[in-house]
């Protein structure tokens, strides 16, 4: 097959049935992996889809400066579908953006704008981020907001994840885990699920401290997992469930996938890996799983797969990816 562009090879992931992670039970889980899409994750999907309606409305063209914030996935997609439409882009980042996130934005010739301090009624960076956007956009007689957190192109492209993913599997899925930032692939998949009639059930999977589900507010280190705003994409009724995984839950379902499936994925793919593991007890035997893992391990180098900086924030824990599952669940409810 020869595609027109590298913006026609967006989509159309790999799913590949992970058959070691759970060990031998009573569960078959299929793993949707984005970070085959050409900027590395799940995000390319939204992106083309927002800036292709923004050229298609005449909301963007030659000229037009797209602005954004983004921890790190949006903010790439954005940057790589804007480098082929010739767009000046401007991508506005935090600290918590990792240093191989901030060279691939410049690689494609994105402008990194930097927010430095955390809102100083939250004391978190999204709100203090999306109120530079305003600013930056205010700044230009011609210039576009994707919104990633409110626009329903975002949600609208996951209608199409969901559907590569039931077509697959012959439309025989039992359960969907997704896990939340925007929550544009929660609702893409809720969205198809209800207009198709499906009786697959939508399990969101959320961070602590995220306010999405009522989580108590805590510190949270993992990017692009959980929200520290309600997006304005999110609507009650999404999910049939959902389920809370901490740092650590990310680090050691990342550990693990890596060491029984050979994958290198993000942190919100080791929060499903972990998530699963925990909702498996309330499955049905012979219950057909899939999960939708959003990027790369390969931008968490200097975090998550990174030891130095694990024993920093969590001490000695690589006994937990290398315990039995069926000792998993315990030691880190334990730790």
């Amino acid at each position: 097959m020869i595609n027109q562009s590298i913006l026609s090879v967006i989509g159309h992931t790999p799913l590949v049935e992970l058959t070691r992670v759970f060990g031998i039970g009573k569960i078959r889980f299929f793993a949707k992996l984005e970070q085959f899409n050409p900027g590395g994750s799940t995000k390319d999907r939204p992106a083309l889809n927002i800036i292709q309606h923004g050229l298609e409305t005449g909301a963007i063209r030659q000229g037009t400066v797209i602005v954004e914030s983004s921890s790190g996935n949006m903010g790439i997609g954005l940057a790589q579908i804007c480098a082929y439409h010739k767009l000046r882009f401007i991508c506005v980042v935090d600290p918590k953006t990792t240093m191989q996130n901030i060279c691939l934005l410049r690689a494609y010739n994105a402008e990194v704008e930097f927010v430095m301090e955390p809102d100083c009624e939250t004391g978190e960076y999204l709100p203090a981020r999306i109120q530079r956007v305003k600013e930056l956009v205010q700044r230009f007689d011609d210039s576009f907001w994707p919104n990633q957190y409110a626009n329903e192109h975002n949600s609208g492209a996951h209608s199409k994840t969901m559907h590569e993913i039931v077509t697959a599997l012959d439309y025989n899925v039992d359960y969907v885990f997704c896990a939340t930032s925007t929550c544009g692939t929660l609702r893409g998949c809720a969205e198809y699920k209800k207009e198709n009639r499906l009786k697959t059930k939508i399990i969101a999977v959320d961070a602590a401290g995220s306010v999405i589900f009522n989580s108590p507010k805590q510190k949270r280190l993992i990017p692009g997992h959980g929200a520290a705003l309600m997006p304005g994409l999110y609507r009650p009724g999404l999910t049939d469930d959902y389920v809370h995984v901490t740092d650590l839950d990310c680090v050691v379902g990342c550990h693990r996938l890596m060491q029984e499936e050979a994958i290198l994925a993000g942190g919100s793919s080791g929060a499903i890996i972990t998530a699963v593991q925990r909702y498996s007890r309330n499955l049905p035997l012979g219950s057909v799983c899939a999960a939708i893992l959003a990027d790369r391990g390969d931008r968490y180098l200097d975090t998550i797969y990174s030891s130095e900086w694990i024993k920093e924030h969590f001490g000695e824990i690589s006994h937990l990816w290398t315990a039995p599952i069926e000792n998993y669940e315990c030691a880190t409810a334990t730790f």
